[in-house]
């Protein structure tokens, strides 16, 4: 009875579970057809038709593969992605690294050597903190400045998808996506001093006040000057002056002048 009553309600929940599913209706989106870089300028050859289900349709997805052909892709997908709004360039904008750079932003390159570029360790997606060494004419010392944060690699030589394996790579040249106005910095604090990146995690995205550090700080003996002492109200004693001696003799007469410098004379006799 118990095998009877377990091979029943078996039946009967999978019954229902193949009602529930051909209950649900499913619609199609853009997909991509196979491994697609990033850059590549999609054709029909790009992209397939598949199901999905109606009630939990990817925002900015499409289900018109004319809507995608000819648009670039703004970063690499795998085998039947749905291709969304976001992962797409403008169409006709071409392929490379103009398709990677949004609408506002630019792509800005500095040159790079083993310290300035991480020990090799800068991939395309990588986080950096800039840092800017200069001297300071006004102190005579040198001065170090954190000018940018959280700012991301786009390229690192030629390179625009990071190495699945993670090796080190030496380049000459990275390039940073910037505002505008942060190019501008990026661009006045190389002519100015030297440039070193400081890598960060990619999921922190919180920047920190700091402040510039001087040669001076890093002396460990070095003091800074103390406050300046309040006044008490008294008399500092004035450093005290030379007596000058003077003695007359004329004839019977015996007078002594004594004076300090500055003062009355005073005639002992």
């Amino acid at each position: 009875m118990a095998a009877l009553l377990a091979t029943a309600v078996t039946l009967l929940v999978f019954r229902r579970l193949r009602a529930g599913q051909a209950q649900r209706a499913v619609t199609q989106v853009v997909a991509s057809a196979n491994d697609l870089p990033a850059g590549v300028a999609l054709s029909a050859k790009d992209v397939v038709l598949i199901d999905w289900p109606s009630d939990v349709v990817p925002p900015g997805s499409s289900n018109k593969v004319e809507a995608v052909i000819g648009h670039p892709l703004l970063r690499s997908m795998g085998p039947k992605e749905p291709i969304l709004q976001r992962d797409l360039g403008v169409e006709g904008s071409g392929i490379g690294l103009s398709t990677k750079i949004p609408p506002g932003m630019r792509a800005t390159a500095i040159r790079s050597n083993e310290i300035v570029g991480v020990a090799g360790f800068l991939y395309p997606g990588s986080h950096v903190d800039v840092l800017a060494t200069y001297n300071q004419p006004a102190t005579g010392g040198s001065v170090t400045q954190t000018v940018l944060q959280d700012v991301e690699v786009l390229t690192a030589g030629q390179t625009i998808e990071p190495d699945p394996q993670g090796k080190p790579q030496q380049v000459n040249v990275v390039t940073l996506l910037l505002s505008p106005e942060d190019s501008q910095k990026l661009q006045l604090a190389s002519s100015q001093g030297s440039i070193q990146f400081v890598l960060r995690n990619g999921t922190d995205t919180k920047n920190v006040d700091l402040r510039p550090t001087r040669v001076d700080q890093l002396i460990a003996t070095a003091k800074a000057p103390g406050p300046p002492t309040k006044k008490t109200g008294k008399r500092v004693p004035t450093p005290s002056k030379p007596i000058y001696v003077l003695e007359v003799i004329q004839g019977t007469q015996h007078t002594v002048h004594k004076f300090a410098e500055g003062e009355k004379e005073q005639v002992i006799k």
